[in-house]
């Protein structure tokens, strides 16, 4: 039996907050305000799903993976405006996901790479199970491939 796993979105209510503030604001703080101007392209972290031409999003860097090792690493993500934080079912993959070609980084507990890997998103569920196959491996963080933007934690089930 295939070990399962789950997706984990970044939570809406961190980024509440910055909606509030004027573009000058979010300026100071790094972030910036733009508009999604095709589909897809703009894959929100919290929603899991790419954004609609003409939809607002925040652009800002984000701690993805905040541990006391040599891999502790931030960068970009998108944020739209109204997100709702995913929760995708166990062994669920949402379409964002499934439409790109994807990175897989692979930790154990104390935050240090165990393997990695590149995936086409619809071969995604089967390598998610082949790196959890392994106990050292605590969790995955996937990344777009090619501009290595983060989008999700996958954790085990």
């Amino acid at each position: 039996m295939s070990p399962s796993f789950r997706i984990v979105a970044l939570d809406a209510e961190r980024f509440a907050p910055l909606w509030a503030l004027d573009n000058e604001e979010l300026r100071a703080r790094g972030v910036r305000r733009i508009v999604a101007d095709s589909k897809p392209g703009a894959p929100c972290r919290v929603s899991l799903v790419d954004a609609e031409p003409g939809e607002r999003l925040l652009l800002l860097n984000f701690a993805h993976h905040d541990v006391d090792s040599p891999y502790r690493s931030s960068g970009p993500i998108l944020v739209r405006e109204h997100a709702v934080t995913a929760r995708p079912a166990v062994n669920e993959i949402p379409d964002m996901l499934r439409a790109r070609l994807l990175s897989l980084r692979a930790y154990d507990e104390k935050g240090m790479l165990v393997d990695s890997d590149i995936a086409e998103g619809g071969a995604l569920d089967a390598r998610l199970s082949s790196l959890f196959a392994d106990p050292d491996v605590a969790y995955v963080h996937l990344h777009n491939a090619r501009p290595g933007c983060f989008n999700c934690r996958v954790e085990r089930a």
